[in-house]
């Protein structure tokens, strides 16, 4: 890219990174320290703010980068992420979103350990959520090294690994000097930039077809190489019956990981009731909606007009297509349209994957104090020793996504994603919806069911060709794949359910029917909700 691009882009990054500190600086100037004010923001946002909050994390660099990029360069099954994360929000609306805010304080754990032993299940649950964390801010490491790449020229090895630190330091500075307020602020302000961006590329899209979606459809299948089979099912999981049972695991866990995500979920104590959190949800939706409806346009318009091959020499994940289409909607390479949008299009790419990553790290560090220190240390915590372990632990998380994500730079960041997801699906899900509505669940399921997904889930990643055992394996020179699919949430979600129910069924526990019936009161009609 030429010293324009750079310069410009650097130029509106650096005035979103200004402005959001600015922000963080302020709200760390009026806040009174208490775990509430810390970790949910004090509950003082209106639905509207909420919303727009859960669409900025929801719609990350996954989305803007990686849907757009599979699409490009597999057609018709890249669509399935777009889809997937979509319908998704129908089981959060309909299943968890209000009975979630009504059960709990903080975190999710918070809701299981309502009607269970704390302890065992605090432990439990908070691992989980931290390991589903720490998978979904690879991937937004991942996508910020990308962008940098393709912004310098080049694969410049050690712009990536600078890229990624300094996001990573970035997102602890939000997280511990500015907690749920600031985070929601950036949320807020990072989704209006995404959409008009969003808005802007598609209407240059299909003004270039003349707003014929046909013509449009047409050119990317003859310039993908593919043929009409771009357009058709099976391109990337149609070859055999293990990439069709992929696609299965695939879907399953895009479906059901959003109701699992602990930072999606943290969401809904940030509004003072239940109707405020299903509300909230009902804003979500919709910008969420027209924004992958976007996206879908964005990858086929990048197959059109960029070309599959094209962007898959920028990058062979694909994570670089939108940019590259906003240089060639702008007028091309050398153009000042280009310059201008590509320059854009990057630093609202950038804004994104900081905005996210703050929402992650916050849950995760909530997790850490809330649920493994204050239940370790229960006789000692106090709120502000809890919070200022909450700010030592996004310190520790940072560390860790720094690393795994230049361990991993070089896969699809809606792929890491989907791992995310069939974790939290396979761990969080199962012990969620049995506590909700299982009279019957004990303490001893609820543990079972955490483990009984996660270890599975994560073991099954690791034995992947993800992992190792192909050219495109985080370690390609070993082999030690044993697991055929992608994506363990076929045989990972059932395992959750099957050893939550296992755990419940052979426990010598009875069940508590008081604590129970007060859950079930409390989560219906939100009387005695925090």
């Amino acid at each position: 890219m030429t010293t324009q691009h750079q310069t410009l882009a650097l130029l509106l990054f650096s005035a979103f990174v200004a402005a959001t500190l600015a922000i963080t600086t302020w709200v760390s100037r009026n806040r009174h320290g208490s775990a509430e004010e810390f970790y949910v923001g004090g509950r003082l946002f209106s639905p509207m703010e909420n919303g727009f909050a859960i669409a900025g994390d929801y719609m990350s660099a996954a989305s803007f980068l990686g849907i757009s990029g599979l699409i490009a360069l597999f057609g018709y099954d890249g669509m399935l992420y777009s889809v997937g994360f979509l319908v998704a929000w129908l089981v959060v609306l309909l299943l968890v979103a209000e009975l979630v805010r009504n059960c709990g304080r903080f975190t999710l754990a918070d809701v299981v350990a309502a009607r269970m032993r704390e302890r065992p299940v605090r432990i439990a649950v908070g691992s989980s959520s931290v390991t589903v964390s720490v998978l979904y801010l690879v991937a937004q490491m991942v996508g910020a090294g990308s962008l940098v790449s393709l912004l310098l020229g080049g694969d410049s090895g050690a712009s990536q690994a600078w890229t990624v630190i300094g996001v990573g330091t970035l997102m602890v500075i939000y997280v511990t000097l500015g907690g749920m307020r600031a985070t929601t602020w950036i949320q807020i302000i990072k989704t209006v930039l995404l959409l008009a961006g969003s808005i802007l590329l598609t209407v240059l899209v299909l003004v270039r077809f003349h707003g014929n979606i046909n013509q449009l459809l047409s050119s990317a299948a003859d310039h993908s190489g593919h043929g009409k089979s771009f357009l058709a099912p099976g391109l990337r999981y149609g070859g055999d019956w293990t990439s069709r049972f992929d696609f299965i695991s695939l879907g399953l866990a895009l479906v059901l990981g959003t109701a699992g995500l602990p930072h999606i979920l943290s969401r809904f104590y940030t509004v003072a009731t239940a109707r405020a959190a299903r509300r909230s949800v009902v804003w979500s939706i919709g910008l969420i909606g027209g924004f992958y409806l976007m996206t879908i346009v964005l990858g086929f318009g990048a197959a059109a007009l960029v070309g599959t091959d094209q962007v898959k020499a920028a990058n062979p994940a694909g994570n670089t297509a939108v940019p590259l289409l906003a240089l060639e909607v702008g007028g091309g390479a050398g153009s000042t349209g280009g310059t201008v949008l590509f320059a854009v299009v990057a630093a609202v790419a950038f804004a994104t994957i900081l905005a996210v990553v703050a929402g992650i790290t916050l849950a995760s560090s909530a997790s850490v104090a809330h649920d493994l220190y204050a239940t370790l240390k229960r006789s000692h915590a106090r709120q502000h020793s809890e919070v200022a372990v909450a700010r030592f632990a996004a310190v520790g998380i940072g560390s860790v996504a720094i690393a795994l994500g230049l361990l991993a730079k070089d896969l699809n960041v809606a792929f890491l994603v989907g791992l995310a997801f069939a974790v939290a699906a396979s761990a969080n899900l199962p012990v969620l919806l049995y506590s909700l509505f299982w009279r019957n669940f004990t303490t001893r399921g609820a543990v079972w069911a955490v483990y009984g997904g996660l270890v599975p889930a994560v073991i099954l990643v690791t034995l992947s060709p993800v992992v190792s055992g192909s050219p495109g394996s985080l370690f390609p020179g070993v082999d030690f794949q044993f697991f055929p699919l992608e994506n363990p949430g076929l045989v990972s979600i059932p395992l959750g359910f099957l050893a939550g129910w296992l755990g419940t069924v052979t426990s010598d526990e009875p069940p508590d029917a008081v604590r129970h019936a007060e859950t079930e009161v409390r989560s219906l009609t939100g009387a005695g909700a925090v």
